[in-house]
C-alpha cells in the first residue's frame, strides 16, 4: 500500500531574535487538509515528530483571521484534531524512520520547524532517500520546508540546491508581524542555500512542482499541495 509520513514539529516555542520564546507548534489547517487528502486518496498515513513527542498545535492557527474569517472552519479543524488525538499524542519517532520507508514525506508548517526541523540530525537522510528516488515524493508547506535546510549530501552539498520550491515568504512573515524579531526568515535562508524560490502574492494558493518535489507557499496551500502529490503518485503508478 502506498504510504505517506506527515512530519510535524515537536517544538512548542520559537526562540525570537531578542531571546523571547514565542508559543508555537504545527499549523492545524495544514495538517488537516494534507491528512484528509492523503487518507481519502487511499494512502496509509502516519505522523512523526522529533523524539516522538506529542504534537502540539500552534495556538495562532485558531485565529479566525488566518482561517478565512470563518469560525465554523476553525470549529471543523478542532473537531478533526479531536478525531486524531490518539495519533498526535503518540506519533512515530522521527529518528526511528528508515530512509525510503514511506512513498511520501510531507513536512507540515507552523513556526515550530524553524526551531527543530531546520537543524534535525536525521531528517536529511529521509529526504535524500525520497528525493533521489523518482518513484517517491518529498513535499512541504508553509514553514515546513525549513526542514529541508537539514539535508546535505556527504560532500556537504545542500540536497535542494537548484531545485524550484516555495514556502512562507518574507512578505507573509512581515504581514504576520514576526519578520522584525525573527532570528532568520525562511525565504531568505532557502534562497541563500541555493533554492530557486518562487513566491506568489501573499496569502494566495500557490504550489510549486519540480519533479518529485512538491511545495505549498502557506496555510491556504496545504490541500492543493497534497492534491498535487496524489496526482504525481497516480502518474507514477
Amino acid at each position: 500500500m502506498t504510504s505517506a509520513l506527515l512530519v510535524l514539529t515537536g517544538s512548542r516555542v520559537w526562540t525570537m531574535k531578542d531571546g523571547t520564546p514565542h508559543p508555537t507548534g504545527f499549523w492545524a489547517r495544514e495538517l488537516m487538509e494534507a491528512y484528509n487528502v492523503f487518507t481519502d486518496g487511499g494512502l496509509e498515513t502516519d505522523v512523526a515528530t522529533p523524539g516522538g513527542v506529542a504534537a502540539q498545535v500552534d495556538p495562532l492557527s485558531w485565529e479566525v483571521g488566518y482561517n478565512d474569517n470563518d469560525p465554523e472552519f476553525v470549529a471543523r479543524q478542532k473537531a478533526f484534531l479531536q478525531g486524531v488525538e490518539a495519533v498526535l499524542s503518540a506519533p512515530v519517532r522521527l529518528e526511528d524512520v528508515e530512509p525510503g520507508q514511506y512513498d511520501v514525506l510531507f513536512i507540515v508548517g507552523g513556526h515550530g520547524p524553524m526551531q527543530d526541523l531546520a537543524v534535525h540530525a536525521t531528517i536529511g537522510d529521509l529526504l535524500a532517500a525520497n528525493l533521489d528516488n523518482p518513484s517517491k515524493i518529498v513535499g512541504g508547506v508553509c514553514h515546513g520546508p525549513a526542514g529541508f535546510l537539514s539535508a546535505h549530501r556527504a560532500d556537504g552539498t545542500w540536497l535542494f540546491r537548484g531545485r524550484k520550491l516555495t514556502g512562507f515568504t518574507n512578505a507573509e512573515e512581515t504581514g504576520a508581524t514576526f519578520a522584525g524579531n525573527a532570528p532568520w526568515l525562511l525565504e531568505d535562508r532557502l534562497r541563500l542555500a541555493g533554492a530557486q524560490f518562487e513566491a506568489a502574492p501573499p496569502w494566495t494558493v500557490h504550489v510549486v512542482v519540480d519533479g518529485n518535489l512538491v511545495t505549498g507557499q502557506q496555510n491556504v496551500s496545504s490541500g492543493a499541495a497534497a492534491t498535487k502529490i496524489l496526482e504525481q503518485l497516480k502518474a507514477l503508478s
